[in-house]
């Protein structure tokens, strides 16, 4: 690197937020080629898909398509009407592994299959629902929308359908899809919602892939009818169903966690395509709270189990954290659309710490056993009676098995995230080893994030004018530099973008480098779950410390400071993930505890000479692949005032 300034060229893209509808465009033309999204990828479609596939099969998704062909068909298999969209999950998860020709033997011929079960099964109206078209089922088509899923199953049938086009040219699972659409646009006319969030975001890309105005204006219609009293609600109450307010008046996120993260995805695809600035309004307030009074560090969303549902401000109890794996992915989809309407660079921010932790962690390390829920602590006797009952921590499948196919999914498509354009632009949005491809310029980058935050970008051809190049600075990232051709560039990142515009030439070569010192966190302190706790991070990626990597003392034991958080040192352990980065630290361990749960203060003095213990910590999302054991990303500290050891 030389020491030579490059001066900034003036008119430098300006990624301003509150932009209209369009100010950035998804960027298809990429492909991840390295690197753990790359190692993601492969995973998936070697072992997550098959072991899916299997699944799927042994649970009955399949034979309760088949069946309906029988004059006589047996019994619906499984307690939930929405099943058929774990087939539906899975077929747009395929579509992006058959388009690109990775996908493995058999998978092709399990698309197929589908497929043609879905051509005959569907009704001659258009209707399309395993459960419901059973002569034999309890309840008739429409009959409870506050539980019936139908419109959610839908949505979950037009993404699948679009993919496949998209990715496939295959028309087939479109022309099913629009008929059931077509349907339903007929029916809904008038009024009436689904319980369950979700087709509003299919109905908006239905209306971009076919340019049918009457999706969009459906999807708009759902999202304003949500509480207007046209759900009969059941078991819980309406904000469960984000239906006791309308949206825009929805003074916070709450209710079910993975329906409030879909709602707002609609939403945002409304905005994205009406320019509806009192739905971005409603959108940031709603998004600026959550992210400061609801997300768990790891991206989590959702603190109780009870009704899979978003607590209280601050309410974010680490072990009985629901953070359901599903709600990641809806989280994602909100953060991306947000982006897409504002160019800011913030929701960017938030998807990736979804991405590395919240979302990464729902997976095994072998692609076959998934979590449902994700807590940030388990104790050691929740470990205990896992490991008496041979109960893996995760499972390879579930009676309600949501999660599965939706990692399926999104695994398959995370190339569709890494960048976008606007005029005159690209963006860089993630960073992985890829090609990316647009109409005015194309990439290679080299990287080995997010364990180290070295990023070089190759110019492989070159626009004929200027053109600019933004790379995200991620908030964490400080002191980030650049060069151009070897030279410093002086430019500073603007609203968290670095954005570099000139007249480019193959081979031009920027390079970005983001500092990874590790970080200690605390928590805010009305958030009394992890107060006198930190939590270790670096880059994008969360730690947690698992009974394994601490031999000497109980991982409840561990007294880390900020001092020794700071100073750790980073190892490699391949054995994890390839590349995965440690952190090892050396903790203390704590005085033995009173005997009483509530001691009369001042307690007894039962302090005894601090012992130093090493301790490795972990990227959280690869916890639990080691057999149970007790954990923790919340780690205590020892007892200090002002950073000073409290007398």
């Amino acid at each position: 690197m030389t020491s030579k300034q490059v001066t900034p060229p003036a008119g430098a893209v300006r990624l301003t937020p509150g932009a209209a509808s369009g100010a950035v465009r998804p960027l298809p033309g990429v492909r991840i080629t390295g690197g753990l999204l790359h190692h993601f990828r492969v995973r998936n479609s070697t072992a997550t898909i098959p072991h899916t596939i299997e699944q799927l099969r042994a649970a009955g998704n399949v034979a309760n398509l088949s069946r309906l062909l029988e004059q006589d068909p047996p019994p619906y298999r499984g307690r939930y009407p929405f099943l058929d969209t774990d087939l539906y999950k899975t077929l747009e998860g395929l579509a992006y592994d058959l388009g690109d020709g990775t996908a493995e033997e058999g998978v092709r011929d399990f698309y197929e299959e589908v497929v043609c079960l879905l051509e005959r099964v569907q009704a001659g109206d258009g209707y399309l629902n395993s459960f419901f078209q059973d002569p034999a089922a309890a309840k008739k088509p429409w009959e409870d929308l506050a539980w019936g899923h139908e419109l959610y199953t839908l949505g979950h049938l037009i993404q699948a359908a679009v993919a496949a086009s998209r990715r496939m040219g295959d028309d087939r699972l479109l022309r099913v899809a629009r008929r059931f659409a077509d349907l339903v646009t007929e029916r809904f006319a008038g009024g009436g919602i689904d319980g369950h969030p979700e087709v509003e975001m299919a109905l908006v890309e239905l209306y971009r892939e076919t340019g049918e105005r009457a999706y969009l204006d459906l999807a708009a219609a759902f999202i304003d009818r949500r509480g207007s009293g046209q759900l009969t609600h059941s078991i819980f109450p309406g904000d469960y169903f984000q239906d006791h307010v309308p949206f825009r008046e929805l003074p916070s996120v709450t209710g079910h966690a993975v329906r409030m993260a879909y709602l707002a995805a609609g939403a945002a695809d409304v905005l994205l395509e009406t320019g509806d600035r009192t739905l971005e309004k409603a959108l940031t307030r709603l998004w600026d709270d959550m992210v400061a009074t609801k997300l768990y560090i790891t991206g989590g969303l959702g603190s109780r189990h009870s009704d899979e549902a978003i607590g209280d401000r601050y309410e974010l109890p680490s072990e009985r954290a629901y953070a359901e794996t599903c709600a990641a992915i809806a989280l994602m989809q909100w953060a991306w659309r947000m982006f897409l309407a504002t160019g800011g660079a913030s929701y960017l921010d938030v998807f990736e710490r979804v991405l590395y932790n919240a979302y990464a962690v729902g997976l095994s390390a072998d692609g076959r056993a998934f979590f449902y829920d994700n807590p940030l602590q388990r104790r050691p006797d929740h470990a205990q009676r896992s490991e008496a009952d041979g109960e893996p921590l995760r499972r390879a499948w579930f009676g309600c098995p949501c999660c599965p196919p939706n990692i399926v999914r999104w695994m398959a498509q995370l190339a569709d995230y890494v960048a976008a354009e606007r005029d005159g632009a690209v963006l860089i949005a993630q960073y992985a080893t890829a090609r990316v491809e647009t109409a005015e310029l194309d990439l290679d980058m080299a990287t080995g994030y997010p364990w180290d935050g070295d990023v070089r970008l190759t110019v492989r051809r070159a626009p004929t004018g200027r053109y600019a190049l933004a790379l995200r600075v991620p908030g964490w990232a400080r002191g980030a530099t650049a060069t151009v051709n070897g030279e410093t560039w002086t430019g500073e990142p603007d609203g968290g973008w670095l954005t570099v515009e000139r007249f480019w030439s193959p081979g031009d070569e920027v390079r970005l480098t983001l500092p990874m010192p590790v970080r200690a966190h605390g928590s805010h302190p009305y958030l009394d779950a992890t107060r006198g706790a930190i939590a270790l991070a670096r880059g994008p990626i969360v730690y947690c410390v698992e009974q394994h990597d601490s031999p000497q003392a109980a991982v409840d034991d561990l007294l880390v400071g900020v001092p020794e958080a700071l100073e750790a040192e980073i190892g490699r352990r391949d054995d994890l993930a390839p590349g995965a980065v440690v952190l090892n630290v050396t903790a203390r361990t704590a005085p033995p505890p009173p005997p009483e749960l509530y001691p009369e203060l001042p307690a007894p003095d039962t302090s005894q000479p601090e012992t130093q213990v090493p301790v490795t910590f972990v990227p959280y999302f690869l916890w639990g692949n080691r057999g149970p054991a007790a954990m923790r990303v919340w780690v205590r500290t020892p007892n200090t005032t002002n950073g000073k050891k409290a007398t």
